[in-house]
């Protein structure tokens, strides 16, 4: 028998089997008795001593390994008795538990400064871009280094994302509650920066952003409550009707496409695929709109405001945000019963935005008006694995397209990045 240095109240013994799909970590597969209170600090033990001689190094040190814990399809996250009580295990029967590597803990690794309110942040290759309530935009290395301030909008910025990155220039496309959609180019070799359109047509607030895969379109929404898609295409010229220029050149650009379908604010837009779009709204609804002919495929519908979205290709779910506290997690392949398939509360206060990870079908974070980021995994409902602390105020928007680097911007006028150690596991 192993035993725990801790002496918790003794329960009933009960048969459990261990599992991995890890092989460098496989142990033989036959029945243990333990206590049916056991908990993961004693499963670890169990399974450290079992791999004691695959561990040890050439020298006979042991390395210690952290494993999680997933039964029937839950982490175990509190004593298996009490975990298999929520989920109707009988202890009759053998528990089959499977084990993996454990998700390591994100580090801090930098603090960028802004001058106010954080509101939009996007990644891509070594480069991050933010917007902020002041009006400006800032291009920063994924080091913490800042490179370039840009000026052009007159109102808060409140989205923004990278369309092209090379070695030498960048393409990006910002949208801001003065109304307008700018398509910035940036020389990175020279240092400078050029508006090359303007997008006319939102008659409020600029609210979110994205951009087609392929980067040749990109979809905005807003306060007005309309889907507009445009051209990344600078030279794009609309059939009906000439575009107009500016004095210094600056191509005012107007939308290929605007689709009516919300009631109000759009406040978080995606590109799933080069032609379906997905939308959210403070009209509780969640939208799938074909952007290429335009008009809506489906619809879902909650009970409150959605705040923002995040559809995974990984397992072709849809995790929203809304003024409830709750996250919950849809799945859009599903034709049976609920849609809505899990929900995920620890938030004391509005989550304001969600990120899936690209790389882990079961990860995302998330952050709120609690000043606080979280990440999750879904086999994990009740608890997040870590709440990733240093804002002072709420959190405002989050991105974690580079799998590297979690960011996230809030009101107290800071990007906080978090080194993702849990790049690839085995």
């Amino acid at each position: 028998m192993f035993h725990s240095k801790k002496k918790p109240d003794l329960g009933l013994q009960i048969q459990i089997q261990f599992q991995t799909k890890q092989e460098k970590y496989a142990v033989p597969d036959f029945p243990l008795a333990v206590d049916s209170k056991i908990q993961c600090e004693n499963l670890n033990q169990i399974i450290n001593e079992l791999l004691k001689d695959k561990l040890s190094d050439d020298n006979g040190v042991v390395q210690k390994v952290d494993f999680d814990f997933l039964v029937d399809g839950e982490l175990l996250r509190s004593p298996l008795d009490v975990h298999m009580s929520q989920k109707n295990i009988s202890g009759e029967r053998n528990v089959v538990i499977e084990y993996m590597e454990a998700t390591p803990s994100p580090e801090p690794m930098d603090c960028l400064i802004h001058d106010d309110w954080v509101s939009a942040i996007h990644s891509k290759d070594s480069w991050i871009v933010t917007g902020c309530y002041d009006n400006s935009i800032h291009i920063w290395t994924n080091k913490g280094k800042h490179n370039i301030g840009i000026s052009g909008h007159t109102g808060p910025v409140k989205a923004v994302q990278w369309i092209s990155v090379s070695n030498d220039s960048a393409t990006f496309v910002s949208g801001s509650d003065d109304q307008s959609i700018r398509v910035w180019d940036w020389d990175i070799k020279k240092g400078t920066t050029n508006c090359l359109q303007i997008g006319r047509g939102h008659e409020r607030s600029v609210e979110c952003i994205s951009v087609s895969p392929d980067s040749t379109r990109f979809a905005t929404g807003g306060w007005d409550t309309m889907l507009k898609i445009w051209s990344s295409d600078p030279n794009y010229e609309p059939s009906d009707k000439p575009t107009k220029k500016l004095k210094s050149e600056t191509k005012i650009m107007p939308p290929i496409m605007t689709l009516k379908g919300h009631k109000e604010n759009i406040s978080s837009v995606q590109f799933i695929n080069n032609s379906d779009i997905l939308t959210s709204s403070w009209d509780h609804t969640i939208k799938h709109w074909d952007g290429e002919i335009g008009g809506i495929k489906t619809e879902i519908v909650g009970n409150k405001s959605f705040f923002n979205h995040d559809y995974s290709e990984l397992n072709g779910s849809v995790i929203t945000c809304s003024s409830d506290r709750h996250i919950r997690l849809y799945d859009l392949r599903s034709k049976e019963g609920s849609l809505v398939k899990s929900t995920f509360t620890s938030h004391k206060q509005w989550v304001t935005t969600v990120r899936w990870s690209k790389v882990d079908e079961y990860q995302f974070v998330s952050g709120g008006y609690d000043n606080q980021m979280k990440l999750w995994d879904t086999r994990s409902p009740r608890v997040p694995l870590f709440e990733l602390t240093g804002h002072e105020e709420k959190v405002m928007c989050s991105d974690w397209s580079n799998q590297k680097l979690i960011l996230s911007g809030g009101a107290d006028n800071t990007v906080r990045i978090f080194k993702n150690k849990n790049i690839t596991r085995d």
